[in-house]
């Protein structure tokens, strides 16, 4: 089993909750005022991320802080990408 640390396991639930709410890291990166390869950089778990940081991807994520800490299953498979390119247009 290979423990992950506090970095690792924020950038995990970061991009499982982006992810799950169908943003792309750089939708992340505008909503929030922070750059997009720093996102990715969090997603990958080589930032330390300030609290500040934190409580804004939990306000665009519509999630508590806490959520970005919640513990992840070592058999868990890796949250797929979001699919590339741009969305069709509906109608």
């Amino acid at each position: 089993m290979v423990r992950m640390n506090a970095r690792q396991t924020i950038g995990w639930n970061l991009k499982r909750l982006r992810v799950g709410k169908g943003l792309s890291q750089e939708r992340l990166a505008l909503e929030t005022g922070i750059d997009r390869s720093y996102v990715g950089r969090v997603e990958r778990g080589t930032e330390n991320v300030t609290v500040i940081t934190l409580e804004a991807f939990a306000s665009v994520l519509n999630v508590h802080v806490s959520a970005l800490f919640d513990p992840v299953d070592p058999e868990a498979s890796p949250p797929k990408p979001l699919p590339s390119g741009r969305k069709r247009k509906q109608g």
